[in-house]
């Protein structure tokens, strides 16, 4: 694969920065069959100069003669995107977008080209521990599902799913979930030096804690119920703080900001307006 495919990156920002990353780093295609355009020119000249890529002047000529085309834009710049690309993508490649909320039939019409695969990704593909899932259009092939796994597979885990729905269903858990989790650390650090520890400390403390709890989790193979009764003693201290959690609704509130995600992700899909002010 990596002594013949083609690849053209359009948006070489946060996440296509970490999917080129990976592309490299893992042998997936060779640097010089990589071609990257973004209008920050001072990114294609690191890229190319510590990565060894080609770039390109425009979107246009990027994907000229590419195998394979990544779409790695903020969703405010696709418009403009699509409006240069129109008619210019290879009709046999295969084309890969990790536009958060934009579905494969946009693509489909405004490119008039069918073979599609829609990834959701997360920040942790930036040390390739990502999970990323994806949707292809019925119109890929064996070797493009091949390719597409291969290139996602730089970043960390990749799950292909049933259909749309359950692609905005997994982003809400995982290409969301990191900021959940952020929120959660970063209240835990704040209130240990309220209590008096150094920020330093309590820094280290609490990574380490949610690090090591993970890592136990996945050891055990059992329900994070079990491991939590473990640690809750009765009439005990955990026990005391797991009761005011629930008593604050904890549950209920990780529910309710779960479906508020879902909920924004099916009108950016639909193109409608905000339906929900904030609170």
């Amino acid at each position: 694969m990596s002594d013949s495919k083609s690849l053209a990156i359009i948006g070489a920002g946060m996440m296509g920065g970490a999917i080129l990353n990976g592309i490299v780093r893992n042998g997936v295609l060779l640097p010089d069959h990589i071609t990257v355009f973004d209008t920050d020119s001072k990114k294609l000249e690191h890229f190319q100069t510590e990565l060894k890529v080609k770039t390109a002047a425009s979107s246009a000529a990027a994907v000229q003669g590419a195998d394979a085309v990544l779409i790695a834009v903020k969703p405010q710049y696709l418009a403009g995107v699509l409006t240069e690309l129109n008619g210019k993508i290879d009709k046999n490649a295969l084309l890969i977008s990790i536009v958060a909320g934009i579905p494969i039939k946009k693509f489909q019409d405004e490119l008039a080209h069918q073979k599609i695969v829609r990834v959701m990704p997360n920040t942790p593909a930036q040390i390739g521990a990502g999970v990323s899932g994806w949707v292809a259009s019925k119109e890929i092939t064996a070797a493009d599902r091949e390719l597409a796994t291969a290139i996602l597979s730089g970043i960390g885990q990749a799950f292909e799913m049933e259909n749309e729905t359950q692609l905005d269903r997994l982003t809400t858990v995982s290409g969301s979930g990191p900021a959940y989790i952020y929120l959660f650390i970063e209240a835990m650090i704040d209130t240990a030096v309220h209590m008096g520890l150094q920020r330093p400390l309590a820094e280290q403390l609490v990574i380490q804690t949610f690090r090591g709890s993970v890592d136990y989790l996945e050891s055990r193979h059992t329900h994070p119920a079990v491991l939590r009764n473990e640690v809750t003693s009765p009439g005990g201290t955990t026990a005391e703080a797991i009761f005011e959690l629930e008593r604050l609704g904890f549950r209920d509130a990780i529910a309710s900001a779960m479906w508020a995600n879902y909920y924004r992700i099916v009108e950016l899909s639909e193109g409608k307006p905000r339906e929900r002010s904030g609170r």
